[in-house]
């Protein structure tokens, strides 16, 4: 007499464990410093060092002279475009504790603004296939050719301007997230506001470059009113986020 086989219970594998907010904070901490160093040479000394407003055949010469520089300024924009994403993940983790909606609105509000960087960078990567390619050359001329790189590089910096207005309501959003989170340091809860100002201030900008037809006399102004309270704001809350960040401690 024989009996039937019953093969032993399959026993699924331990499901990996969901990263801490701990952890996630210091993985945001971390990608905060990375996206500074290159933001600072993509948009600073390649995207600003490069490209003269106004200018196709200036700015085709520099691109010609320094192409090499020119693609490493469009890999740091992708790098950016990825590492955005991340952040956008870590911060939700760090926050949902605090506020879970108000978390989640925040990553897809910075999320807005990382889609319409990458699809800002699409008309970088544009420039460089006209200004490199022989056969645009061929076909158009060098004249049509350079105005047409000069116009794909004005509308990576009109799709990276509505970007940005995205990214101030995150900032503000997140602002106040930190200062729910922050409960009894004072010191937390400054950085908090500062987080508002500047996401207020990123949308007083793109705002201003809408309403303004004179925008390029004021320029430094709004430049200042920006890059101020978001750098300091943005460089505290990556040290905050890598140190300390994910137990809401100052």
């Amino acid at each position: 007499m024989t009996t039937a086989f019953t093969p032993p219970a399959l026993v699924a594998p331990p499901a990996p464990a969901d990263p801490t907010p701990r952890q996630a904070a210091r993985l945001a901490g971390l990608s905060y410093f990375v996206l500074f160093g290159l933001a600072i040479f993509a948009n600073f000394f390649v995207r600003e060092g490069l490209v003269v407003a106004d200018d196709a055949a200036a700015t085709a010469a520099n691109i010609a002279e320094s192409e090499g520089l020119f693609r490493l300024g469009l890999v740091s924009f992708l790098m950016i475009f990825l590492l955005d994403v991340v952040v956008a993940w870590a911060l939700h983790i760090v926050f949902r504790d605090t506020n879970r909606d108000l978390s989640r609105l925040s990553a897809w509000f910075r999320l807005t603004y990382t889609v319409l960087l990458g699809v800002a960078t699409l008309f970088f990567f544009q420039a460089l296939q006209l200004l490199s390619g022989a056969d645009f050359l061929s076909a158009l001329g060098s004249g049509p050719v350079e105005a047409q790189a000069l116009v794909a590089l004005e509308t990576f910096n009109s799709a990276w301007l509505i970007g940005l207005a995205a990214f101030g309501v995150h900032l503000a959003l997140l602002g106040v997230l930190v200062v729910q989170a922050a409960q009894t340091s004072r010191a937390l809860g400054w950085l908090g506001r500062l987080l508002v100002i500047a996401g207020v201030a990123y949308l007083v900008d793109t705002g201003a470059h809408a309403l303004l037809g004179n925008y390029a006399d004021y320029e430094g102004l709004f430049t200042t009113i920006v890059v101020v309270p978001a750098v300091i704001a943005e460089l505290w809350l990556g040290l905050w986020l890598f140190l300390r960040g994910g137990g809401h401690s100052a």
